[in-house]
């Protein structure tokens, strides 16, 4: 249960007698929000929240909830959310477009994005397409149907059509009509690569995304031009992609299983995700390889459980849950004219190294794992 509900719950209005007072009050067909306030003496905003059950939200005092709710009670006072709408021509509802919905990236990014509507009272709408053409297609259609204000696309190419404000999580196609929420991609391979290189590692394998992915091609990039700066070669031998387009591990581990079966030499992978990461994992486990004695890990995103993994893993963090809550607050921005956002603009965030237990020096005798002839 969401604290705003926990707080209702508790503060239950008891049954009271109309006084003097409230005698004119309780003679009206409906009570409006402004008749309310005024009775209270509060601001009609404090009033808002506390009906709607954002008062937790915004840290409005519990006498103040519970005076709030015992005057509803008493007048019979409802939220009119059609007259409101009506009047302020919105529906204060939102539609959020995502890949999927799983344990990692996606619900870390919903989790901000419902921190910062929950705060404002707003409803959203949750659309999983699975990069499904059809779905891509027809999903914004949908959300607009139902009179949504706005629309935040996570990972997600939407047209420059859509009649209402766009704001995208790591879209990378610049929508001239949106605005982005990006990472800092060369800064994150930058982190990665020298912390490997510092280690002493110099053949480095790369799990590149899926080619549906917005970051793909962006992040490979970075990497590519990193790489050059370091002197760190980038063997084809040693890069594979993703090819599933299931979430978890699974795809990590049919990638480094196809890693393995080139027999190249590495001491270490940079994989595409931590999810990734936890299949590389798996897959050289079961190779007879230990990470990080025969071989390095880095993972990215930095999502909930790479901490606990085994060994836990360092990573490229990647502030996810920030970069839900700045696309929703930008999208509120935009739906309420704020002239300082400007569509097509892009709002970089920035990433931070994680270092685990997953990372480790290259060994100055390499063992027989590492022989050049071997499967690392």
């Amino acid at each position: 249960m969401s604290k705003s509900k926990t707080a209702r719950a508790k503060l239950k209005p008891a049954k009271l007698k109309p006084t003097v007072q409230e005698q004119p009050l309780l003679h009206r067909k409906a009570v409006a929000l402004k008749d309310l306030s005024e009775y209270l003496g509060l601001s009609q905003s404090t009033v808002s929240r506390v009906i709607n059950g954002a008062a937790a939200s915004h840290r409005i005092a519990e006498l103040t909830q519970r005076r709030v709710l015992e005057a509803a009670e008493l007048f019979g006072y409802k939220a009119n959310i059609i007259a409101r709408s009506l009047r302020q021509k919105r529906t204060f509802t939102i539609g959020v477009l995502v890949p999927e919905i799983s344990e990692g990236y996606s619900t870390a990014v919903l989790g901000g994005i419902e921190d910062a509507l929950m705060k404002e009272g707003l409803f959203y709408f949750v659309a999983s397409h699975r990069h499904h053409a059809e779905l891509l297609d027809a999903y914004p259609r949908l959300l607009i149907s139902r009179a949504v204000d706005g629309i935040i696309a996570v990972d997600t190419n939407v047209s420059e059509h859509i009649p209402v404000p766009v704001v995208a999580v790591s879209g990378h196609w610049h929508n001239r009509h949106a605005i982005s929420v990006e990472l800092d991609h060369r800064e994150a391979a930058h982190q990665a690569l020298a912390h490997l290189q510092k280690l002493g590692h110099q053949r480095i394998a790369f799990i590149k995304g899926q080619a549906f992915s917005s970051d793909t091609s962006r992040r490979w990039k970075a990497i590519r031009e990193v790489a050059g700066k370091l002197g760190i070669p980038l063997h084809p031998e040693l890069t594979v992609q993703l090819r599933s387009p299931e979430p978890g591990p699974e795809p990590g581990h049919l990638a480094t299983q196809e890693l393995l079966s080139r027999k190249s030499h590495f001491s270490a992978i940079f994989s595409f995700n931590d999810a990734t990461a936890i299949g590389a994992i798996t897959a050289l486990r079961e190779a007879g390889l230990q990470v990080p004695r025969d071989v390095s890990i880095i993972g990215f995103d930095d999502v909930i459980y790479a901490a606990i993994s085994h060994p836990p893993l360092t990573t490229v963090r990647q502030p996810l849950r920030e970069m839900g809550r700045m696309a929703a607050t930008t999208l509120l921005g935009l739906i309420q004219g704020d002239r300082s956002l400007k569509p097509g603009s892009v709002i970089t965030v920035y990433p931070e190294l994680i270092v685990r237990r997953s990372t480790t020096r290259y060994p100055q005798h390499p063992d027989p794992a590492h022989k050049k002839d071997g499967p690392v």
